[in-house]
């Protein structure tokens, strides 16, 4: 379905273009028809699709395609190089955060700072924590987050060295890993020579319009939907015993984009729970198992439909940073900066922490009742 959206999306606006432009020098609003509606409509369109492309990928990686490794990683590898993403180096990596979600030592994304790693003058903090200053970071993390994570790995874990998504040397390796890296910048190379081929046989232009834009998109709404299934006042994180893998599943939110957006994504964004707790469910059952779950996590399964561009402000203002006191550790927002070193912050009314008996049986009854 996603490859006819995506020939579809590309010979309606090739044709909508082309009939435009050939009267474009008689009516002149026909050009401003063809950049402020025609290309536009195209961009958000296949941008959608295209992410609906990714998810399909990241089925592969967590082997939830098909039945067979060899298809899951075969497919995995060449839809996610078409998109630009080193596919072996991103599940090994995507591997861990779902092995170590809201670990504050060992997941691999969105990593929170703590009070301490804020330390600066209080100038340039009240003009970072300015809504000015917000507005200007949440709209870098949207355009260029995910190739800062990939080329630096931004939000993720610090290590003692360079660390990226390319070298098959990086610490988020292990060396029997490497060869899949390698394996990985080869396809990304053979997908960079294919964009360099349409741009030779056709035009720059023509290869920004019809990939470019759309492909950018796409990042954006990888962002998008990765941080708000993240990043939520009432998640905690935890460090050392405090940590458990169903603690650490639960620590995620459940949205809905509107029924559109959620079908062409797959429901990544709507059934992330279910996802984190049995992740080679494929896409097409989520649904179903979601509803299947929520009764039986009660208090302890997290949604939120505020819409996504006022729900990303609200996380970004009220996410900023965790106060360093316990193993248990919660968001605080920029109304808290001043107050954050206190730790008497943050024991007053805290939000839920997962009971693993009381969760355990419901993971294990839903998990009986899928079967």
């Amino acid at each position: 379905r996603d490859f006819l959206f995506v020939a579809a999306l590309g010979a309606a606006v090739h044709c909508a273009d082309a009939w435009l432009a050939a009267g474009s020098g008689q009516v002149a609003a026909w050009w401003w028809l063809r950049w402020l509606l025609v290309w536009p409509a195209y961009w958000a369109a296949q941008s959608t699709v295209f992410c609906g492309v990714w998810i399909l990928a990241h089925e592969c990686g967590h082997q939830a395609f098909s039945a067979s490794r060899t298809l899951n990683n075969a497919v995995g590898l060449v839809l996610h190089s078409a998109l630009l993403v080193p596919y072996h180096a991103w599940r090994i990596s995507h591997g861990q955060h779902h092995k170590s979600t809201n670990h504050m030592e060992r997941d691999q994304v969105f990593v929170p700072w703590t009070r301490d790693d804020l330390g600066e003058p209080a100038w340039r903090e009240a003009l970072r924590e300015s809504p000015l200053g917000s507005l200007v970071q949440l709209t870098a993390m949207l355009t260029v987050g995910w190739p800062a994570y990939l080329v630096n790995n931004t939000s993720g874990q610090v290590y003692a060295r360079r660390t990226n998504h390319f070298e098959p040397s990086s610490p988020i390796f292990k060396p029997a890993q490497r060869p899949l890296i390698v394996l990985s910048d080869a396809a990304l190379l053979v997908a960079a020579a294919c964009i360099a081929l349409a741009v030779r046989y056709t035009s720059a232009a023509d290869v920004a319009c019809y990939y470019g834009v759309p492909y950018l998109v796409c990042n954006f709404w990888l962002v998008l939907i990765t941080f708000l299934q993240h990043t939520d006042e009432r998640l905690p994180h935890y460090r050392g015993g405090a940590w458990t893998f169903v603690r650490g599943a639960l620590s995620t939110v459940d949205r809905s984009f509107g029924r559109t957006l959620d079908v062409v994504q797959h429901h990544i964004q709507d059934t992330h729970i279910c996802h984190h707790l049995f992740s080679t469910i494929p896409h097409y059952h989520a649904e179903e198992a979601t509803r299947a779950l929520v009764p039986l996590l009660g208090k302890y399964y997290r949604r939120d439909d505020t819409h996504y561009l006022l729900a990303a402000w609200r996380a970004w203002r009220a996410c900023r940073f965790v106060v360093n006191d316990n193993d248990v550790l919660f968001w605080r927002g920029v109304q808290d900066a001043a107050e954050a070193d206190d730790p008497s912050i943050g024991a007053a009314s805290p939000p839920t922490v997962y009971d693993d008996a009381h969760v355990g049986a419901a993971v294990a009854g839903a998990d009986k009742k899928r079967d």
